[in-house]
């Protein structure tokens, strides 16, 4: 293993073998096929996968590294510190469209946070089979929280004694699940203790490497000598650095003293947290010998097959492969067996392939499609890239295996009733023509991407949310690491956006006009874009423009909606590197997605300017007083998708009292903005007029019905005696209030409440008295302060009313905090939210001692 936090030669081993101990354990415990942990990096706001069990670690690439503030499960899990429990595909598909566009397939999976006292570490993951019955997986939820718990407390242990921060910056461990029965090929088990130096083996073993009851095989050189006699060195060298905590890369080949290959897998026991005395960091070690040439009576009985037939683990590996499968595959058996599939077969190593292999990985049921083998004459194969010889490939999922059948198309029998479709009618991309000739083999791989994107734009309402979707899924995907965006305006190109630049390099491009000679520019006005694959290229075409570095490829990209011109696109790349005729029309296509997004986003930007605006003027910028009272409000505009909604808070003298108000109309934008006013100008008029509080909401309700805006409301409405302290308090259909004790206690109201205005002419809203004594806070609030996705608002008010409880009284003691200091103090983690979907108000409410003055 290659080290992680190098300041300490141990923490490297103790961290894999946490990592994968916990992992094992959360797919054993919980009923899953395959799982993993991320980890934070040490590049701040990035998520890396740090362990992958049960599935080949080249096939999910693209998903070693996430964003934490992408829309994944993961990153949901991990920026909110919420569970996410995604039952089957169509939860997925709902909640997260990004996620399922890259992985389309029928399977179920859940993520919980990994915790350690105030920090979060990463995410445990577990894959597990699909089911329509959300509560059949809550038990598995459970455990993994345990396990989740558990791996926190470590981690944070390893990060207290080392001092340093645990991240993890490598490509991730993969590794095997446990497995769910015992392999088929002859396999033996052993252990070591360095502490003794004893080697123990079972009976299978014994009989595998050929050693009579009676002889020894218990030392490491012993052991090493009889799995491996060609390889001895290396194995010896493997039971070290295990033992050390850096297991090899696994499986580790090795060969027999007949020149065949074993599989040798080593492992360190879960708990590693206390290393044995007598060597200092070095930990007892587990390990397998299998031998998956000595099959068993099933793979004899395959051997005389007519079809190829050959069998991968769950991370690749070729575990058996008959006689027939070596012949269709062109490698001997003894080429195949124990080596990966796509290593082994180089022409498999292709995007369609890797799309079903990875269906068969994650979906339980079997899997359909056409592989060609080239020509093997070389020329052949170049004057015809697209011929060769044509397969049928099955693909039958295992708990631990996955079996494939090979059989010549011209031999296959389609398995359905249906008839062949028609050329150019919609088929699979692999389907065989009604001739019965293949198709040409496609894949989604390259869809994914433009997918992806096209879901990410459709949920990026501002200039800001677009470009930081292109940063996240267009960069990765094409191994870019600079991005530039210019928008167009008043014949400018303006920067709104960049990304991996040296700080200020861009300034003197900000606001060229477009009769200015810069590529930049010429990809817009002329509506192509260039692609220079080096900085000589880009200097030969545009001598003396100032360069950034002294190598690189640079894309310049063109936005443009329904013909019209929105900016510009610039990517920039590290090293210089080619870009194929796909690449080009994907990046080409992708910039008219973001150019359409672009002009959204310009669009939302208007309304936006209006209904700031609007709402500024219609929220009180003074609230009313009374010298027994002191009331506080805070209002939060959302920062997710459009930002400004009908939140409102007010504070009216009524009669020889103080009317308390906090209302939230449905939606957002222009609408919900004017529809707050109307609403907040028919409250000050009824508690003007000094209405009881079931008269204030009945009048409200049936004007917003009157002006039918297709809007409802919630609203809680309270009139305060200041002297007495009496309130009287009536609700429609919003979140309780929330009372805090002069002593500190603090209890959610309990309201009788009617439903929210805009919906019952003549619905009753029924009143509730309470008593606000001196020194007590009142806090009254919005949805938007409580409500965090996956979580239920029940445990949102509650957090809210222990923090209040911890916020201090402003008037019942010396020294306590001013109310202003507790509201901000209520507000100061939705401050720091990067996405609110939901607007925020606050109104707090304190009634003075007879005595006290304001403090």
């Amino acid at each position: 293993m290659t080290g992680r936090a190098e300041h300490d030669t141990r923490t490297p081993g103790r961290l894999a073998a946490l990592l994968t101990g916990i992992t094992a354990e959360a797919i054993g415990a919980a009923d899953g096929f395959a799982g993993g942990v991320y980890l934070r990096s040490s590049t701040p706001g990035l998520l890396r996968l740090a362990v992958l069990s049960g599935l080949p670690g080249p096939l999910f690439r693209p998903w070693w590294r996430l964003h934490v503030d992408r829309r994944f499960p993961v990153a949901d899990a991990y920026r909110l510190g919420v569970q996410v429990v995604l039952p089957d595909a169509t939860e997925t598909m709902r909640r997260y469209p990004q996620f399922a566009a890259g992985l389309p397939f029928q399977f179920g999976s859940v993520y919980v946070p990994v915790v350690g006292g105030s920090t979060v570490y990463g995410v445990l993951t577990l894959l597990r089979p699909s089911t329509s019955d959300a509560t059949t997986v809550l038990p598995d939820r459970d455990r993994m929280a345990q396990l989740a718990e558990d791996l926190g407390a470590a981690l944070r242990s390893l990060e207290d004694a080392d001092g340093s921060p645990v991240t993890w910056d490598d490509e991730p461990l993969c590794v095997r699940p446990p497995a769910a029965r015992p392999p088929a090929a002859p396999v033996g088990r052993f252990a070591w203790d360095p502490a003794t130096d004893v080697v123990t083996a079972d009976n299978r073993l014994r009989a595998l490497l050929g050693v009579a009851p009676g002889e020894s095989a218990d030392t490491p050189q012993a052991l090493a000598d009889a799995v491996a006699a060609a390889d001895s060195h290396q194995v010896l060298a493997a039971l070290r650095e295990t033992a050390a905590g850096r297991p090899p890369p696994l499986p580790l080949h090795v060969r027999a003293v007949d020149g065949t290959h074993r599989l040798l897998e080593l492992w360190t026991p879960h708990d590693t947290s206390v290393p044995l005395g007598t060597h200092p960091g070095m930990h007892p070690v587990r390990g397998i010998v299998l031998d998956p040439h000595a099959g068993s009576a099933a793979d004899k009985a395959a051997d005389l097959l007519p079809e190829g037939v050959f069998c991968l683990d769950r991370l690749g590996l070729i575990v058996y492969a008959n006689p027939r499968a070596a012949e269709i595959l062109g490698r001997p058996r003894s080429e195949l067996l124990g080596r990966i599939l796509w290593e082994a077969v180089p022409w498999m190593d292709r995007p369609s392939y890797e799309d079903h292999l990875r269906e068969a990985l994650l979906a339980p049921h079997p899997v359909h499609c056409h592989v060609v083998r080239p020509l093997q004459d070389e020329e052949k194969s170049l004057a015809d890239p697209h011929g060769g010889d044509w397969f049928s490939l099955s693909v039958y999922p295992g708990p631990d295996t996955l079996t494939c059948k090979l059989v010549p198309a011209d031999r296959m029998q389609d398995p359905s009733p249906e008839p062949a479709p028609r050329p150019g009618a919609d088929a699979p991309a692999d389907a065989p023509l009604a001739d019965g000739s293949p198709a040409a083999v496609t894949s989604m791989a390259p869809l994914y991407r433009p997918i992806i994107l096209a879901i990410a734009l459709t949920e990026a309402v501002t200039a800001h949310q677009v470009s930081a979707v292109v940063m996240q899924e267009l960069l990765p995907a094409f191994g870019g690491r600079r991005l530039a965006i210019y928008l167009l305006q008043d014949r400018h190109l303006y920067l709104a956006w960049e990304s991996g630049f040296p700080k200020g390099f861009l300034a003197p491009f900000d606001g060229v006009g477009l009769d200015t000679r810069l590529p930049g520019v010429e990809t817009l006005t002329t509506g192509r874009p260039l692609f220079f694959e080096s900085m000589h290229q880009l200097t030969a075409a545009y001598p003396g423009i100032p360069l950034d570095a002294t190598e690189g490829a640079r894309a310049f990209l063109p936005l443009i909606a329904s013909g019209r011109p929105v900016g510009s696109c610039i990517l920039g790349f590290d090293r210089p590197r080619d870009f194929s005729t796909e690449e080009r029309t994907v990046l080409t296509a992708l910039a008219g997605l973001i150019a359409h997004a672009m002009e959204k986003a310009h669009r939302y930007d208007t309304e936006a300017a209006l209904a700031r605006g609007l709402q500024q003027a219609l929220l009180p910028r003074r609230l009313s007083g009374h010298p027994r009272v002191e009331t506080v409000g805070r209002y939060l505009a959302g920062t997710q998708g459009m930002d400004v909604g009908g939140d409102w808070y007010d504070v009216v003298e009524s009669g020889d009292g103080l009317a308390l108000v906090i209302g939230d109309v449905q939606g957002h934008g222009v609408q919900a903005a004017a529809t707050m006013g109307q609403l907040r100008s028919a409250v000050r008029a009824f508690a003007l007029g000094d209405h009881p509080p079931d008269e204030v909401l009945s009048g409200t309700n049936r004007l917003l019905i009157d002006l039918d805006p297709g809007l409802f409301a919630s609203c809680c409405y309270i009139r305060l005696d200041p002297l007495t302290g009496l309130a009287r308090v009536a609700r429609a259909g919003h979140p309780p209030p929330i009372l805090r004790f002069p002593d500190g206690r603090t209890h959610v109201l309990d309201i009788p409440g009617g439903v929210v205005l805009g919906v019952d002419a003549h619905a009753q809203y029924p009143v509730t008295e309470l008593q606000l004594e001196p020194g007590a806070i009142l806090a009254l609030y919005t949805d938007g302060l409580v409500e965090r996705p996956g979580v239920d608002i029940d445990e949102g008010i509650t957090a809210l009313r222990v923090a209040l409880a911890r916020a201090g009284s402003p008037a019942a003691r010396p020294g306590g905090r001013s109310l202003a200091a507790v509201a901000d103090r209520l507000t100061a983690k939705a401050r720091h939210v990067a996405d609110r979907p939901d607007d925020i108000a606050l109104l707090l409410t304190a009634r003075r001692p007879v005595s006290g003055r304001h403090r």
